[in-house]
């Protein structure tokens, strides 16, 4: 791997790191609101009910991303097969082009003559 791939690969680890550590402390603050919006629970209960709380908005978070990022490899796969297609269209369009150009000049040439 070269060094600039291995970087923006780092890079990219540390910024996933960072994102995933940011989403689990809005899980944990919006567990803190939602158990203070029940004042009557227990040091122990509003424990278990942050906990759980947390434990499924992670799960959640989780499942969304495994999805999403299964969805961006189906579309960079099908992105890639249109630029292919889209690449080939192009080059025989510019080949037709540069055969045809020079089949008038050929045949001016010749009616020149």
């Amino acid at each position: 791997m070269k060094p600039d791939e291995e970087s923006a690969r780092g890079v990219a680890q540390v910024e996933g790191y960072l994102l995933w550590n940011a989403e689990v402390e809005q899980a944990r603050r919006r567990a803190r609101r939602f158990t203070d919006a029940l004042p009557w629970l227990t040091t122990a209960q509003r424990d278990d009910v942050e906990r759980v709380y947390v434990a499924d908005r992670v799960e959640l978070c989780r499942e969304t991303l495994t999805r999403i990022a299964g969805r961006a490899v189906e579309l960079r796969g099908e992105y890639t097969a249109r630029y292919e297609r889209l690449r080939i269209r192009c080059v025989a369009m510019s080949v037709l082009t540069v055969g045809t150009v020079g089949g008038m000049c050929a045949a001016l040439t010749l009616i020149g003559r």
